[in-house]
């Protein structure tokens, strides 16, 4: 399970949308459902993500951000002489930290 521990600690700070963005942006390829949010029938590419903060809320037991996460899908198959390519993707995630262990869910929006 992944843990946001210092976006847990910065909750409430002016500090929040920049240290979740380093978390985000740091967690090892495979931690966030991008394979869900292809949309050329690749591979989602999430070594070199970039997330942007869109909204953040909080109810009694978790913190609730939207965020956009841009990442490349690695499409291949085509022949080309540049073949396989990376193409620029962009999706909207939920992001779900538990206020008491700083466990992680990531949510797919649609």
């Amino acid at each position: 399970m992944t843990k946001l521990i210092n976006s847990l600690q910065d909750w409430g700070s002016e500090n929040f949308k920049k240290t979740l963005k380093h978390e985000l942006e740091a967690l090892q390829n495979g931690a966030l459902p991008l394979d869900q949010a292809i949309c050329q029938g690749g591979k989602a590419d999430g070594s070199n993500i970039s997330a942007l903060i869109n909204s953040a809320t909080e109810n009694g037991t978790e913190i609730l951000v939207n965020v956009g996460v841009f990442f490349d899908e690695i499409i291949a198959g085509c022949n080309c002489g540049d073949d396989p390519m990376a193409e620029n993707t962009y999706c909207d995630l939920l992001v779900s930290i538990n206020k008491t262990t700083a466990e992680a869910k990531f949510i797919l929006l649609k």
